[in-house]
């Protein structure tokens, strides 16, 4: 039986997948491992992957293609399918250090000791930092500092240690984290969702209602594979804008992210002649768009 299942949702990003299998085969636990990737829509060239025999030096990889709809679904294919008693999610683009599988397993160990109530379930979260092999853009860099993408900056006094339970939904990060089986099983990601972003967010705020604690295991380190320029990251900022609306028809706790209060003060923010006030704007723009929409529906 295998010691953790690693769950991969991919689309079209054949290459990129190859690199990050590769570096599972060199973990030291690698025959402990069960990998799971689920094509997020059929797609010939990374089902040709996995045509036997597979050059992997893994145990058999499952392969799964589920109709097109969106991350959070396929890791919920992938999780039905798991048989370890751990769940690590990854993404295509998330390159893992050599011995990433066995500190997520240590960690879940180890922390068990450190809370009162030891039959509590632990999600641990490992860190993820750009690739320096893809040119890292002062982008880049600020998404990484202000938080909107990897703000491991702001949790570094908690290595090794439990994020504050008000916090921890914030950095329930699906690009390095591990999840009992079980508590995967039972707190499922939303399906209903069309568009990028916030799905890992409301899982974890979830998690976090039903006790669910949060463990930051900074040795657990991973590279993110992927180069970004800044027209890119304002189109993923008018995006987040726009699904946080739609979320928010669902999940009354996000409606006070888009209260007239909270616009304005975005509104504010995104006059400054900064790199965060050009991502607020775009930020602010899809929320407002899909809310105009939403209003002209009624």
């Amino acid at each position: 039986m295998p010691s953790l299942s690693v769950v991969i949702p991919t689309y079209r990003r054949p290459n990129i997948l190859k690199l990050c299998l590769k570096c599972l085969e060199t973990q030291t636990i690698a025959d402990e491992l069960e990998v799971i990737v689920v094509s997020d829509g059929p797609d010939p060239a990374t089902a040709a992957l996995f045509k036997n025999p597979t050059p992997y030096a893994l145990r058999p990889i499952t392969y799964l293609e589920i109709p097109k709809s969106q991350q959070g679904a396929a890791r919920n294919a992938g999780v039905k399918r798991a048989t370890a008693p751990f769940v690590l999610f990854i993404g295509d683009d998330t390159l893992l250090e050599q011995n990433v599988c066995e500190k997520h397993l240590a960690a879940h160990r180890a922390s068990q000791s450190l809370i009162p109530n030891p039959q509590s379930p632990i999600v641990v979260l490992g860190f993820v930092t750009w690739d320096p092999v893809v040119e890292i853009t002062p982008v880049m860099r600020w998404l990484e500092k202000s938080g909107w993408q990897f703000g491991y900056p702001k949790i570094r006094k908690y290595a090794h240690g439990f994020l504050p339970a008000k916090i921890q939904e914030h950095f329930t990060y699906t690009s390095n984290i591990s999840v009992p089986t079980e508590v995967a099983r039972r707190f499922h990601f939303r399906e209903d969702l069309s568009l990028y972003g916030w799905e890992d967010i409301e899982w974890g705020m979830r998690m976090k209602q039903a006790g669910v604690r949060l463990f930051y295991e900074p040795d657990a380190k991973a590279l993110h594979h992927h180069h970004m320029t800044l027209e890119q990251s304002l189109a993923r900022m008018e995006t987040l804008g726009q699904s946080l609306v739609l979320l928010a028809q669902n999940v009354p706790d996000f409606r006070k992210q888009i209260s007239a209060i909270r616009r304005l003060a975005l509104r504010v923010r995104s006059l400054l002649p900064t790199m965060a006030g050009r991502h607020q704007k775009a930020f602010l723009r899809g929320i407002s768009q899909t809310l105009c929409i939403k209003n002209t529906k009624k």
